[in-house]
């Protein structure tokens, strides 16, 4: 088995996939219902809330923007986070952690995307 995908289920499709496009550095056809993003060997997908009728009916749905439900944190990996910090910071985010090296190694930094979920962009130590 393979993830090939994590998808959003949003209300604006449009503005989160161009923002992630923006992210990755891709060129996507935006539309108001569906969009993929390639983002490496997966890629982000952008659902319409009404479209995502399949869910747990023993659960009851979250009101749009109330934050109930599990955490998402998307991870990117980039050959040096430092570089990318002046070009993603210009994309408006707000920045949670600054790029930080982790016990592990890992250079990291984490910010939120424009409808508040968690992004981190790390690079792997040579």
């Amino acid at each position: 088995m393979e993830l090939v995908q994590a998808r959003l289920v949003t209300d604006d499709v449009m503005g989160l996939a161009a923002f992630y496009a923006k992210l990755v550095r891709a060129e996507v056809a935006l539309n108001e219902y569906y969009v993929e993003v390639p983002a490496g060997a997966a890629s982000i997908g952008f659902s319409r809330r009404q479209f995502t009728e399949y869910r747990d009916h023993r659960r009851p749905a979250p009101a749009a923007g109330d934050g109930i439900g599990d955490e998402l944190i998307l991870d990117f990996v980039s050959s040096d986070v430092d570089q990318e910090h002046e070009r993603i910071a210009a994309l408006g985010v707000d920045l949670v952690m600054p790029a930080t090296t982790q016990p592990w190694g890992n250079r990291s930094m984490i910010f939120t995307d424009p409808r508040g979920n968690l992004v981190n962009v790390f690079s792997r130590p040579a």
